[in-house]
């Protein structure tokens, strides 16, 4: 039985739904690991620091579809079962969560030290020194790197369709099988995939500019 245009448009919406909800819950995982994970990576200690090192070594040192494959067929094996959304959100969070911890780590060090020593000249502690300086500027120098690694999460979503999640890939390969024909869903998903990368370099562009204005400001 065939499929009507507009059957054929509703998968194709819904699996764009999917990927915005997987992107979105990865990139917010992989925001707060950066962010714990590259604080400790500084401030840490002997003994929390290691622990995080060695996170960050296994999860860059390993392939995202291993991880991906190792949370959703492995972990069942555990009794630890997880659903393809949530894996899909995970395996993302986790990879990307590693790189971006060692990109909040330089962008903490590459706060100028004279902005550091003014801090402690006046006082400040530890927390209000990272609450009030150390931060607002590593958050600036950050922002581009973290704008790729939406870009990257993004792309990286595909992924999800290999273990059955109605992402854009899946409902795209899906929608080819109903037609007969690859021109026509995969130039869609090429187009779709390029002005969503679009609009977050865009966004993400678009914050610096303020951020960094601002910051001049409060330098001035």
């Amino acid at each position: 039985m065939g499929v009507s245009i507009e059957g054929l448009f509703n998968i194709f919406i819904s699996g764009l739904w999917v990927t915005l909800v997987v992107s979105t819950g990865g990139f917010i995982l992989t925001v707060v690991i950066g962010v714990i994970g590259g604080s400790t990576l500084v401030w840490g200690g002997p003994v929390i620091r290691p622990v995080m090192r060695i996170y960050v070594e296994i999860f860059r040192g390993t392939s995202i579809f291993f991880q991906l494959f190792f949370i959703y067929f492995v972990l069942p094996t555990a009794g630890i079962y997880l659903p393809p959304l949530i894996a899909g959100m995970l395996a993302l969070g986790l990879n990307s969560g590693a790189y971006l911890s060692e990109t909040v780590r330089g962008s903490i060090l590459a706060v100028p030290r004279e902005q550091t020593e003014a801090a402690v000249a006046l006082n400040l502690t530890l927390l209000q020194r990272i609450r009030t300086v150390i931060l607002p500027q590593a958050i600036v120098i950050a922002l581009p790197p973290l704008g790729n690694t939406a870009i990257e999460i993004l792309k990286g979503s595909s992924l999800v369709s290999l273990i059955a999640l109605n992402d854009l890939t899946f409902n795209a390969v899906m929608i080819r099988s109903h037609i007969g024909s690859s021109v026509g869903p995969l130039l869609a998903l090429l187009l779709v995939y390029y002005l969503l990368s679009k609009t977050i370099d865009f966004g993400f562009r678009t914050i610096e500019a303020r951020l960094a204005r601002g910051l001049d400001v409060l330098r001035a």
